[in-house]
C-alpha cells in the first residue's frame, strides 16, 4: 500500500484560497466597527487563516491509515511538554494509540514588514524544533513514561514527524534583495543579497538539514482579492510544500501499520 495524498493540488489550492478569504473577511468586519483593531492587525488576529491546512492535514491522515480521533487541533489537546520551557502548545498533533506520531507548526506573514516578523519566526522555528528534539530524547512523549522513574523506560525508536509550514506573502517586498551586514565576520555568502524568500527557503532547507525537522515548507502566495484564489508557488524542491506532506504521509502509514 503507497501513501495517499488525499487529492493534494485541489486540497492545498483551497487552503491557501481559504487563508486570504479569512484575512480579507476579518478586516473588513473590523473596519466596519471602526475598532483600532482594524487593518492590517484584524487580519492577523482572525487566528484562524491557516485552518484550511489543518483540513489537509486531517485528510491526509484518515487517506492513510489512522482514525481521526488520532487527530488533535483543540487549544487544549494540542500541548506537549518541552525540555527548555513546561509546555508548547502545536496547530496539529497526531496521537495514536499513546504514540506522538506527529506535531505541524504553521505559520505566515505578510506585509508590509518583513524584517523584523523574519527574525522572530527564524527563532521561534529553531527554538520550537531543538525543544521538542530535546524532549523527545529525554522520553517526555513515550508511551510508558510513567515507568520512568522506576528504571524501566527503554528509549523509544519511533521518532515523532516534525513539520513546519510558512505561508509568505508573494510581492515586491518579498522578493525583493535585502542588505544584510555583520561589522566583525562575514556573513555566509548565499546570504548575501538574498530576498526574505529566499532566506526563509534556506531557513527551512537547513531545519531539515540539521534535522531538526523532518520537513520544512516555504510556500508563496500573492494576496488575493478573489480575482487569483489560491494561487501558490515554491522556491525548491526539498522545501516544496507536497514534500512535506509526502513525508507526513509516509509517516502516518507507517505507524498505521505497525
Amino acid at each position: 500500500m503507497g501513501i495517499d495524498l488525499a487529492s493534494f493540488d485541489e486540497r492545498a489550492q483551497a487552503a491557501t484560497r481559504f487563508f486570504w478569504e479569512t484575512r480579507l473577511r476579518a478586516a473588513r468586519k473590523q473596519r466596519g466597527t471602526g475598532k483600532a483593531d482594524a487593518g492590517e492587525r484584524a487580519a492577523v488576529t482572525a487566528g484562524k487563516n491557516m485552518d484550511g491546512f489543518v483540513d489537509l492535514v486531517r485528510a491526509v491522515v484518515v487517506a492513510n491509515g489512522l482514525p481521526e480521533s488520532a487527530i488533535h487541533t483543540k487549544k487544549k489537546v494540542v500541548t506537549l511538554p518541552g525540555f527548555f520551557r513546561p509546555t508548547k502548545e502545536w496547530d496539529v498533533l497526531v496521537v495514536h494509540e499513546g504514540l506522538l506520531v506527529a506535531a505541524l507548526e504553521f505559520k505566515s506573514q505578510v506585509g508590509p514588514s518583513f524584517g523584523n516578523n523574519f527574525n522572530n519566526r527564524t527563532e521561534e522555528a529553531i527554538g520550537n524544533g531543538a525543544d521538542l528534539w530535546v524532549a523527545s530524547q529525554k522520553g517526555a512523549y513515550h508511551p510508558d513514561r510513567h515507568k520512568q522513574h522506576r528504571g524501566q523506560l527503554n528509549p523509544d525508536p519511533r521518532a515523532p514527524f516534525l513539520g513546519y509550514l510558512m505561508l509568505l506573502q508573494d510581492c515586491d517586498g518579498s522578493t525583493h534583495t535585502v542588505k544584510a551586514d555583520s561589522p566583525h565576520y562575514h556573513i555566509f555568502p548565499e546570504f548575501s543579497g538574498a530576498s526574505y524568500a529566499e532566506r526563509y527557503r534556506l531557513l527551512c532547507e537547513r531545519l531539515m538539514e540539521q534535522k531538526l525537522y523532518g520537513a520544512a515548507s516555504l510556500l508563496l502566495s500573492p494576496e488575493s482579492d478573489g480575482s487569483r484564489p489560491g494561487i501558490w508557488r515554491s522556491l525548491s524542491g526539498p522545501t516544496d510544500v507536497r514534500n512535506l506532506f509526502a513525508e507526513l504521509a509516509a509517516r502516518l502509514l507507517a505507524a498505521a501499520q505497525a
